[in-house]
């Protein structure tokens, strides 16, 4: 048994993240497991500059600890994705040249005005798979010349989409509602379904716990292992915490910072 927390480094860390880690933290524990920890900084623009190292103190305050981790090493490293993105890039070629990806060369005005017409509409906003069926010399000169390109997942149509969740049950998604999500970035830098995907099978994981926003997400990376031939984890899709109105807890609700907590003079077995 392999769980993990993932965490990016954007900010304080909120009391729903330290409850899934906990969650993950408690599992691997009960089944004599390893837990690692893993920092999720591809978007490297939302960043914060220390979230990293404090987000490591206030585990280690709660008293979560971990097997694998950027401050302490491990077999399945490195466990910051801004330093794995050889791994991804050399993945999505896999992708590539097994059929089930492809280059996407639109620019940002026509995406914008597809979505623009397709909210006129009101149909779902996705990418409506223009440059699929791009002839491979196309391809091939657009890349010679260096035209911008991300590479989107090719996903086919009339499919079901089926997975079993520990904490929900049978899920299924029809595949005609899951767009072709891009999964290398014009810069080269993975997006989240990507780099997730392939960090999870790397690092050997074999249960994601996580939060239940995640959910709608989970039908792309099962057919990300899917494409790649490889063995989904199992997951389990915890439920938010809520303020009293049932909405998301958020700081414009009041304190959802495990720091808040801190600062107030909480002990951690309250908090717990």
């Amino acid at each position: 048994i392999r769980t993990r927390f993932a965490p990016s480094p954007t900010g304080n860390l909120h009391i729903g993240s330290v409850r899934t880690a906990l969650f993950s933290y408690l599992y691997a524990r009960s089944q004599g497991g390893q837990f690692l920890l893993r920092i999720e900084d591809t978007d490297q623009k939302r960043t914060v500059e220390g979230a990293e190292e404090n987000l490591v103190t206030v585990l280690n305050w709660a008293g979560i600890s971990f097997d694998e981790g950027p401050h302490i090493g491990g077999m399945h490293g490195p466990y910051r994705q801004s330093e794995r993105l050889a791994l991804y890039q050399e993945q999505a070629k896999t992708l590539l040249d097994s059929g089930n990806a492809y280059y996407c060369f639109c620019s940002e005005e026509r995406l914008e005005s597809l979505r623009q017409k397709q909210e006129a509409s009101k149909l779902p906003t996705r990418y409506d798979g223009h440059c699929r069926t791009l002839p491979a010399h196309e391809v091939l000169n657009l890349l010679k010349v260096k035209t911008p390109s991300v590479i989107r997942l090719k996903v086919q149509s009339g499919e079901l989409v089926m997975f079993e969740d520990i904490v929900r049950g049978k899920m299924k998604f029809a595949s005609d509602t899951i767009d072709d999500q891009v999964l290398l970035k014009s810069d080269g830098f993975p997006t989240y379904h990507l780099a997730n995907v392939v960090d999870d099978h790397c690092m050997e994981v074999t249960h994601v716990i996580r939060g239940e926003e995640w959910l709608s997400s989970t039908p792309k990376h099962v057919l990300l292992y899917r494409a790649f031939g490889w063995k989904q984890p199992a997951f389990a899709h915890l439920p938010l915490i809520l303020n009293s109105d049932r909405s998301k807890l958020s700081k414009r609700h009041g304190d959802s910072a495990v720091e808040d907590y801190i600062k107030k003079g909480y002990q951690k077995e309250e908090l717990l």
